[in-house]
């Protein structure tokens, strides 16, 4: 039986890999949100309901999620460059089709194509970084890594808005989206790849796994991430859609200030949450076996509690709703460093990518799937009663705006219970990585 026996190492060019893939995924955030910034001019043109909306985005992220777990095998038995390079090339030229089509069905078609490219980037991409980097550093790379997300959100929410009045036309920024992927693919695919498992401190098994998907169910605290990333992507794939329309319709913003009100809530706060988060991740990783976990579960009990005060105070100030709502954020970021370095802490070098994909498919398939479509069905369901109770017989603008500040209630209760399930992996974390380690071995 090969084995590969070493001492923990970081690979040589780890830093500068670190960097093209947090530019990758700045513009895989990027695209992913500008269709939610640019959601009221499309759907005044097209005439669509907010649980249409909700449509656009559950599609993309369904097949997000099943079009990641081949995509994820793929990533651990193959070239993970070529797979996000690709990948890269294929979203970045859909989302120039998305300024081209001329109606919801094409959109839908167009977006469910984005979300096949973006599926092959996270998978592959956290496999790459956990053979970059050892176990005690992982949580600050990947939230160097993960800073691509707020980067790429606070571009997308402070530049749409302007591109938008400038070229008058809410297609342009799709064009505009889609040229700085193409140009990153080029480099994607000229990355040195380290080999698989180069980081871990234990002699590796080199040979094929019989049953991989089958071992990672096998894991218990998988389940319970997985449950976790479930109720987080509910609520940010749910706010995401969502919030600029909100802004809109309840508290009579601009387009531009509302995006960019947006992209103070998730896109400045993960600036510093992130790299602060990882490093006090890695610190009570270091000084406890759960600690990750710990900090995490508490971290989105505190975004519940600050979304649902924000929620729950009405038409208070713009100002105060966006700062309570950007310090919930600010907690709510410590999901990834905590809980994606948390996956590669209990599955063995050889299943990350695909271990990945599994942890993916369940946050989008029930998680960012849901999310959209629930809040706007819920939201049109809320404007209809707004108008018995009003003894009106339309639906007017501003019983749409009272309909969405009601079904985003969902945001804080998914929150909570992110952080109930993170607590509760914590039980299990500490026999699954004993196990993985024995199992990477044999």
């Amino acid at each position: 039986m090969p084995a590969l026996t070493h001492q923990s190492k970081q690979a040589d060019n780890a830093w500068r890999v670190l960097l093209l893939l947090f530019l990758a995924n700045v513009f895989n955030y990027f695209d992913r949100v500008v269709p939610s910034i640019v959601m009221e001019p499309i759907r005044l043109e097209w005439s669509l309901s907010d649980f249409q909306i909700g449509i656009l985005g559950t599609a993309f992220t369904l097949v997000y999620a099943v079009a990641g777990i081949p995509l994820g095998r793929m990533a651990d038995t193959g070239s993970r460059k070529k797979i996000m390079g690709w990948g890269l090339l294929i979203w970045s030229g859909l989302t120039a089709v998305n300024g081209l089509v001329q109606g919801f069905w094409g959109f839908l078609l167009a977006r469910m194509g984005v979300g096949v490219g973006e599926a092959s980037y996270g998978p592959a991409a956290n496999s790459l970084l956990g053979d970059l980097f050892p176990s005690d550093r992982r949580a600050r790379a990947m939230g160097i890594f993960m800073l691509g997300l707020p980067v790429g959100l606070l571009l997308a929410f402070f530049t749409t808005g302007a591109i938008v009045e400038a070229f008058d036309s809410w297609r342009a920024p799709f064009f505009i989206a889609a040229v700085p992927g193409i140009i990153l693919a080029l480099f994607v695919l000229m990355i040195r790849e380290p080999q698989r498992g180069a980081a871990e401190v234990i002699a590796l098994n080199t040979e094929p796994v019989r049953q991989p998907i089958r071992r990672i169910l096998a894991t218990p605290t998988m389940w319970w991430l997985t449950l976790a990333g479930l109720c987080y992507n509910f609520a940010t794939y749910a706010n995401t859609s969502f919030m600029v329309p909100m802004l809109q319709r309840y508290f009579g913003l601009e387009l531009s200030q509302a995006a960019m009100s947006v992209g103070v809530i998730v896109g400045v706060t993960g600036l510093f949450a992130l790299p602060l988060g990882g490093w006090i991740a890695d610190r009570l990783h270091v000084r406890l076996a759960n600690g990750r976990l710990l900090f995490g579960g508490v971290s989105l009990l505190l975004t519940s509690v600050c979304t649902g005060v924000a929620l729950m105070a009405g038409q208070i100030d713009v100002a105060l709703f966006v700062g309570l709502f950007a310090v919930g954020w600010v907690f709510a970021y410590n999901f990834y460093t905590c809980v994606y370095t948390a996956v590669q802490d209990v599955v063995e070098p050889r299943l990350r990518a695909t271990a990945m994909a599994l942890f993916f498919a369940g946050l989008y398939l029930l998680g960012g799937g849901l999310g959209p479509v629930m809040v706007g069905g819920l939201s049109d369901y809320f404007a209809q009663q707004a108008m018995f109770a009003a003894g009106a017989t339309e639906v007017s603008e501003a019983f749409r705006a009272i309909g969405l500040h009601s079904a985003l209630y969902l945001v804080p209760v998914a929150m909570a219970l992110t952080g109930i399930f993170l607590l509760i992996a914590m039980r299990t974390f500490q026999g699954d990585v004993r196990k993985m380690a024995q199992s990477a071995q044999q």
